[in-house]
């Protein structure tokens, strides 16, 4: 990292002639400004880089995802043509562990059309590379430009990255956080003069009742709305999985990664990945609202388990030797451990499709069927 980014240089310009800049707006900047945003000139993952997610721990979490996949095609009909969606798909490793799942039903495999969001011009190359083999694979820079017809669509680490907006609550009432400058010149949080009118009446009770000081954060729920909104109305399911809250409430998550280690979000702008915990409860709310059916949320080690990966983890410790078979039994217990370094119960999962769509594999409260085996 260099003592002073170019953006945060940016930012400073910003504030000095506008003024404090809103948490959303600071978000904003440090992930997507068109030349110093984080998730535009980089890529950020794996050990040499800020963080590992899932796809990355282990091919079991994208295998899984592949068979989940195959019992959505199956419960909507199996449609000769289905689109599979991944929104942010990083170097397109759970995508390829995706594909090589579903290869195991040859009509699935055949009618799949797969489309990727992605912005970031590095990882989108990096797709590419990973993805060369894959026939009727089209990259867009959002949801909407995904041609219509009945799709899964997975997102994985998606939403925690979305700007969130931030108010903190004083005596006279929720005043919006902001971003501004010290008398050194330092970036530093504040708070808007006046408060914002009324805003306490649109607050779940238990944020209503939080004390003074209290931070409270929320996205808007227009992704949520477009995602539900396609499945309502085309058919299909989105998996959403990624780390948060199963309920509204009050707290600051907004947080920094770098070097897969937490670091100030104030500092060093665009040179780390900012992002903020996930509201499920807020996600499930704007998906009903549009007449979706949410099935979850659950632990993503229960999602996990419930798919059989611990089935899977002893089919593939099977198969290698002794040193491979142990970096199994550890990316194992990171995707479903709940204690230090696992991700099982941190990371939720929550599946949105139509309404008539009663059980989904991993989510409802009876089995999933068995999945075919992977190769």
């Amino acid at each position: 990292m260099t003592e002073f980014s170019s953006l945060q240089a940016e930012i400073h310009k910003l504030i000095r002639s506008s003024g404090p800049m809103p948490v959303w707006r600071y978000m904003e900047l440090c992930l997507m400004h068109p030349e110093h945003g984080y998730y535009v000139s980089r890529d950020p993952l794996g050990r040499e880089g800020d963080f590992t997610t899932a796809p990355e721990v282990s091919q079991m979490f994208g295998e899984l995802l592949g068979l989940w996949a195959a019992s959505v095609w199956k419960a909507i009909g199996s449609p000769p043509m289905l689109r599979l969606v991944e929104l942010g798909p990083g170097r397109g490793t759970m995508m390829a562990d995706v594909l090589r799942a579903v290869r195991v039903l040859p009509p699935l495999y055949q009618s799949l059309h797969v489309h990727l969001v992605e912005v970031n011009p590095v990882l989108r190359e990096k797709q590419q590379a990973t993805l060369s083999g894959v026939r009727n694979i089209t990259w867009h820079d959002n949801i909407d430009d995904v041609p219509g017809g009945p799709a899964v669509i997975l997102a994985n680490e998606y939403f925690d990255v979305l700007p969130i907006h931030q108010v903190v609550k004083r005596e006279t009432g929720w005043h919006e956080r902001v971003v501004n400058l010290d008398a050194d010149g330092k970036l530093v949080f504040g708070a808007a003069d006046e408060p914002i009118p009324r805003f306490e009446v649109l607050l779940p009770p238990l944020v209503r009742a939080a004390p003074v000081g209290a931070v409270f954060e929320w996205r808007p729920d227009n992704e949520m709305m477009k995602i539900a909104t396609r499945v309502r109305h085309q058919d299909g399911a989105a998996l959403i999985i990624d780390y948060g809250h199963v309920r509204s409430d009050a707290g600051d998550t907004f947080q920094a990664i770098a070097r897969h280690s937490f670091a100030d979000p104030l500092k060093n702008p665009g040179q780390a990945d900012v992002t903020a915990h996930v509201d499920f409860q807020a996600l499930a709310r704007a998906a009903e609202d549009v007449g979706a059916r949410v099935h979850g949320p659950v632990t993503q080690g229960e999602f996990l388990k419930r798919l059989g990966i611990e089935t899977r983890a002893v089919t593939l410790m099977g198969k290698t030797t002794p040193e491979i078979s142990a970096d199994i039994s550890a990316a194992l217990k990171r995707l479903t451990d709940s204690g230090r370094g696992g991700m099982g119960s941190m990371f939720k999962v929550i599946a949105v499709t139509e309404p008539n769509l009663t059980a989904v594999a991993g989510l409802s409260d009876e089995p999933p069927a068995p999945g075919e085996e992977t190769e």
